[in-house]
């Protein structure tokens, strides 16, 4: 898939963990700020990489609000860690599971939703058959390819996205851009 920009390739660096933690300090920020305070977390262990789960779960909640993180983030980062941590989220192995069952083990991550678990199939997994139905992007691109003048429902553009399976992802890619336009 390395064709479509943005889609994983599979020398793709960071970890499993690193791509949820990120999404969660990412959620409903512009994207400088959410850089801000993904830095700041980086910062507050040694090295240049992110903090592992159990690296993560020893810094105290102080610090981590310090970095900018909201009382919701932190709590989403401290229930993915200790998810991480026991064993209830198997992240090594989660790219061998079915797409419906790693959305159903994502989103029993706080902060964690539908549509973040459709992303992390896409860009982290590299599945090519996720369409994200709740996406205004998608629904934009879905209301500009077929010249409607209203968006359409999700449940319209996940009846419609059928017709693009196997390949659901790569379509997601193209409505995209057309929203992008």
């Amino acid at each position: 898939m390395a064709a479509f920009p943005g889609f994983p390739d599979r020398r793709q660096a960071g970890s499993h963990f690193h791509a949820l933690a990120r999404s969660i300090i990412y959620q409903q920020l512009a994207g400088a700020a959410a850089k801000t305070i993904h830095d700041r977390v980086l910062g507050l262990t040694a090295g240049r990489r992110f903090p592992r789960p159990e690296e993560l779960s020893e810094i105290e909640d102080a610090r981590l609000r310090g970095a900018g993180l909201s009382g919701a983030k932190l709590a989403a980062l401290r229930d993915l860690c200790d998810r991480v941590v026991s064993g209830a989220l198997p992240l090594a192995s989660i790219g061998r599971r079915a797409d419906e069952e790693v959305v159903e083990r994502l989103i029993e991550v706080r902060g964690v939703g539908p549509w973040t678990a459709q992303m992390f199939l896409m860009f982290r997994l590299g599945r090519l058959d996720v369409l994200a139905p709740g996406d205004l992007g998608l629904q934009e691109g879905l209301r500009r390819l077929d010249g409607l003048e209203e968006r359409p429902t999700p449940r319209e553009l996940e009846a419609r996205g059928q017709a693009w399976a196997p390949l659901r992802s790569v379509a997601s890619w193209v409505l995209w851009r057309l929203s992008d336009e």
